[in-house]
């Protein structure tokens, strides 16, 4: 009896801790299909492994989607990862179609920023689900559009898929730091441009935004600032601390950089950023929209473009002009002694088509000292903007207004960069769609808890799905 009283006991302390348990997992409202769970299943594998660009191994992530890759049926030669360095890795895998029309090109990177555990509520490495959301680093930038590609080649080779043109996925490593080694982009446009040359490519950069729940803006990003360096340097003889002259080495940079900090580049727009300010202005309220309008008109208001209207949104800011911003500062050797050197690098994030030596001579004229040695750090990468074509602007109008009725898709110039730009460089049209739904006010990117919302990631996926179907043409 007594055993049997024990045994009785047991079974219903496991049957609560059961219902304990399923009371705090997440609930679906609706089980996965299997398209879903062969996306999460790929989504989780990628997440899980470690590809911070400095530390982690893109290599692995890379053999890893080949290896999905060829086991759903693509033959060997047209699936190939490649290794330009330890621990980095490429890929590139080719759904071969009619070859009427020339490729289309999907682009991904595998690398993600670094993320510290003591920082994060959860593993920045562990998949987790919580309230609706998908949280890991890389959730968004970028292994949900990797994924999502990566699921989608295989659903096309399931279905049998014969588009017009042949599909090309590359997923390629170090886009966080600009490709700054070139063993991503660079290296497939150098070593293997054959496998990879398109008549246009789809890139990260485009978003849904929401607001109050409701998708209100689709973003297609068509065209990048160009990110470029300078170093301001300014020498001096020095001596004692205890014998001041008047000609200091840190006085005379800060006075210059002051003097830069008062300056505004000229107001210029493009083909993408005109239609952007066109589309943006129905958010805004009544006197923004009217500044808008007034900047976009034959002859603009310099009122309306001021920094205490227009101007004073950054956001703004950063599309009507380049920008140049002091990021560092050093000066000085000792306490005790007068400053032999002081240096500071400024960043400017130029308008595309914009002369790069004109920039380098407006910086040396509003230092407007002689004694400020600019110097140049690194080449541009420089790229004409996408255009707006209308086949493709049109596809994803169409199909934009079926998943999110009413948002507006909206042409942008990204402020910051993309691997975009190589691909551009290279004679590559890019047109920069990522299709993750979120909060305007929520972008965790590179920052704690970085999460996608659950239906987002199974919406993006089958909206890319859709989108690049209906690029290639094909049945």
């Amino acid at each position: 009896m007594i055993l049997e009283f024990c045994r009785r006991a047991i079974c219903a302390t496991s049957i609560a801790a059961l219902i304990a348990a399923a009371s705090t997992a997440p609930v679906r409202a609706e089980a996965l299909s299997p398209q879903q769970q062969l996306a999460f299943d790929i989504y989780k594998e990628l997440v899980e492994i470690n590809t911070v660009t400095a530390t982690g191994d893109t290599k692995q992530a890379a053999e890893a989607m080949a290896a999905r890759l060829r086991a759903a049926g693509f033959p060997e030669a047209d699936v190939q990862a490649f290794s330009p360095a330890p621990r980095k890795g490429n890929l590139v895998a080719r759904l071969r179609g009619s070859g009427a029309r020339k490729p289309i090109l999907l682009l991904a990177h595998l690398d993600v920023v670094p993320a510290n555990r003591e920082d994060w509520s959860f593993d920045p490495f562990k998949l987790i689900e919580k309230d609706g959301y998908y949280y890991a680093r890389g959730s968004g930038d970028d292994k949900f559009m990797a994924a999502a590609f990566v699921t989608n080649m295989i659903r096309y080779k399931q279905e049998g898929y014969k588009p017009d043109r042949d599909i090309i996925l590359a997923l390629e490593t170090d886009e966080e730091i600009l490709d700054a080694n070139a063993m991503g982009i660079q290296w497939l446009l150098k070593n293997h441009r054959d496998l990879i040359d398109a008549e246009f490519a789809l890139n990260e950069g485009g978003g849904v935004g929401v607001k109050d729940g409701k998708a209100i803006r689709n973003s297609v990003q068509t065209t990048e600032k160009v990110s470029l360096g300078y170093l301001l340097t300014v020498k001096n003889r020095g001596g004692h601390s205890s014998i001041p002259v008047r000609d200091n080495a840190i006085y005379r940079l800060a006075e210059g950089l002051v003097r830069l900090s008062k300056f505004s580049f000229p107001q210029k727009f493009n083909e993408t950023t005109r239609a952007y300010f066109e589309r943006i202005a129905q958010f805004e309220n009544e006197q923004t929209a009217a500044d808008i309008r007034a900047v976009l008109s034959d002859k603009p208001d310099p009122s309306a473009m001021s920094f205490t209207r227009l101007a004073a949104n950054p956001g703004y800011n950063a599309q009507l002009r380049t920008t140049c911003v002091a990021t560092m500062l050093e000066g000085g050797h000792a306490i005790n002694a007068l400053p032999q050197l002081a240096t500071a690098k400024v960043n400017c994030r130029i308008m595309p088509g914009e002369n790069v030596d004109e920039v380098k001579a407006t910086l040396e004229r509003v230092l407007a000292d002689d004694q400020i040695a600019v110097t140049q750090l690194g080449q541009p990468v420089l790229s004409a903007p996408s255009a707006l074509h209308e086949e493709i602007m049109g596809k994803i109008e169409k199909l934009s207004q079926e998943f999110w009725p009413g948002a507006v898709v909206l042409p942008t110039m990204s402020a910051g960069a993309t691997d975009g730009s190589y691909l551009r460089n290279a004679g590559i049209p890019t047109y920069c769609r990522s299709e993750l739904a979120g909060d305007l006010n929520d972008f965790r990117a590179h920052g704690k808890d970085e999460r996608v919302l659950v239906k987002s990631f199974y919406e993006g996926n089958d909206y890319l799905y859709r989108l690049v179907k209906m690029l290639s043409g094909g049945g």
